[in-house]
């Protein structure tokens, strides 16, 4: 892999990141009794933070198809890959502290938002 493949998924990875951080810290300072008993998220929470996600998502898969020096899709299901891995990880890690119902609906959803994302810009491009 080359220097400008690593950095095309590494801001598309850097974009989510920073999207569902200040998503996150938005949606907890503007509806602060979301979060239930114990941190666990209550369902206007859960429901927002999914929807702001795939968004997130989205926009990463976006911006990695974006920067990809050639072959994006390639790039885009990598990242995918990636994301899957890191929202597993966080799933196994948040076990007993969220509904489970909502860490899977996460799994599902953040590769599903990537591969959204940089299907959009396929389409930007023409080449889809």
């Amino acid at each position: 892999m080359t220097v400008h493949a690593f950095l095309a998924l590494l801001e598309g990875f850097s974009t989510i990141a920073v999207l569902v951080i200040l998503g996150t810290a938005l949606l907890g300072r503007l509806t602060p009794g979301w979060v239930g008993e114990g941190g666990k998220p209550g369902p206007g929470y859960a429901f927002v933070n999914l929807g702001y996600s795939f968004l997130a998502a989205a926009a990463g898969g976006y911006i990695t198809a974006w920067a990809s020096p050639a072959n994006p899709l390639i790039h885009v299901l990598v990242l995918g890959i990636v994301v899957l891995a890191m929202s597993a990880l966080s799933a196994l890690q948040s076990k007993g502290k969220q509904p489970m119902w909502y860490a899977l609906m996460l799994l599902a959803l953040m590769p599903m938002g990537v591969l959204a994302g940089g299907l959009v810009r396929l389409r930007v491009l023409g080449i889809l």
